[in-house]
């Protein structure tokens, strides 16, 4: 039996992906073992279980977010679980290892590439995690996101497929509705920037006559407040308030513009069904990634680039005018967003990764070498 191990985890943009390629593993090969490897602190912990898959767990840290002295705890934590790792590897004799990114990604990597199992990773943004980074000499195929992110793998390795979806996003044919739909998203958590100035420039697009639609997913927590907002600027009929949207790809389908941050997996998405957006990148992610994933769109026609320090609501305001006003802007923006999109991404990845595993014993004496001395010396 085909056995492939699927490392990582942590956040949603590790989380999903590994959830939508073990599922594409399955579709194609219904008899293969998909092994999730992840730690009980991230969102994998949750997540697979109630998808059915199998989870083992590692304890490991986060080797960023908390300094010098959380680097050197994550550390440490890494270098102690990898016997743990190390036996784990052995006892479920993978044919091939995916690593995700994220806590447990590395030292699963690192051992199976000691044992000349083969590797694979997924990059998702613009810029490579730090994980990601660490473990690019190893691999013998990476799977990307963007093609800036391209350049950083060795060209006979790397593979640019997008970002691994869930089934249900596909291209839809864009339709200039009227009015036009817009669509806010923060994420599962919110915006808070988006929630507070939003609002009022929707407020200063009405004032201007322009009709629309609106649905503002807040966060949890959030839609009592931001409805409140609404209700104070007299524009309840025009906006549907929601702390969370359980069908994206539908409510993308319906949109006519977006409002989004800039997740690797929130532009696949939007990519994916095709639409045009406004996007405020979360300036607090690591190595600013999100402003990259961002430009990447921007650079292409697909999108409207707004930094949070400059996304007041004069900013917004223009900006919303400018694409709302203009349908045929909007129609041409949304056909270079879908030219991105990669809704087949998941199968694509797990026909590489079959075809890996089915292939002879790729890892060379020379990378089990390095590998193993590398672990050794951590």
């Amino acid at each position: 039996m085909t056995t492939i191990l699927i490392a990582g985890g942590g956040t949603g943009g590790h989380v999903f992906p590994m959830v939508a390629v073990g599922q594409a593993l399955r579709h194609l090969r219904p008899d293969v073992e998909v092994v999730y490897v992840g730690t009980g602190r991230g969102l994998e912990s949750t997540v697979v279980p109630r998808q059915g898959g199998r989870l083992e767990l590692l304890d490991v840290l986060p080797l960023r977010g908390g300094g010098v002295a959380g680097f050197a705890r994550g550390g440490w934590r890494a270098a102690m679980v990898l016997p743990q790792a190390r036996a784990l590897v052995k006892r479920l004799n993978p044919d091939v290892v995916f690593s995700v990114g994220g806590y447990a990604a590395g030292p699963v990597t690192l051992v199976a590439r000691s044992l000349g199992v083969p590797v694979t990773l997924l990059e998702p943004n613009s810029v490579s995690g730090f994980t990601n980074r660490l473990l690019r000499p190893l691999v013998q195929r990476a799977y990307v996101g963007f093609p800036e992110t391209a350049r950083g793998f060795d060209a006979a390795k790397v593979r640019l497929t997008g970002v691994p979806l869930r089934s249900r996003f596909a291209a839809a044919p864009y339709a200039a509705a009227a009015p036009p739909r817009l669509l806010v998203m923060g994420g599962s958590l919110g915006a808070q920037a988006l929630n507070e100035a939003l609002p009022r420039a929707i407020k200063n697009c009405v004032e201007a006559g322009v009709s629309l639609s609106v649905v503002h997913q807040t966060g949890r927590d959030k839609d009592g407040a931001v409805r409140a907002l609404y209700q104070q600027l007299s524009l309840c009929e025009q906006v549907e308030v929601k702390p969370f949207i359980d069908d994206v790809a539908a409510a993308l389908a319906d949109s006519q513009l977006v409002v989004e941050r800039a997740g690797a997996g929130a532009l696949a998405e939007l990519c994916a069904v095709g639409r045009p957006a406004i996007l405020i990148p979360y300036p607090y992610a690591a190595d600013d990634h999100q402003w990259f994933n961002a430009k990447s769109l921007g650079d292409d026609g697909a999108a409207v680039c707004v930094r949070q320090t400059e996304a007041d609501v004069a900013r917004l305001t223009d900006e919303l005018l400018r694409l709302l006003q203009d349908a045929d802007l909007r129609a041409r923006m949304a056909q270079k967003s879908a030219r991105r999109g990669r809704p087949d991404a998941a199968a694509d990845i797990a026909r590489d990764l079959l075809s890996l595993a089915d292939a002879p014993a790729a890892g060379t004496a020379m990378g089990a070498t390095v590998a193993h001395l590398w672990e050794l010396s951590l």
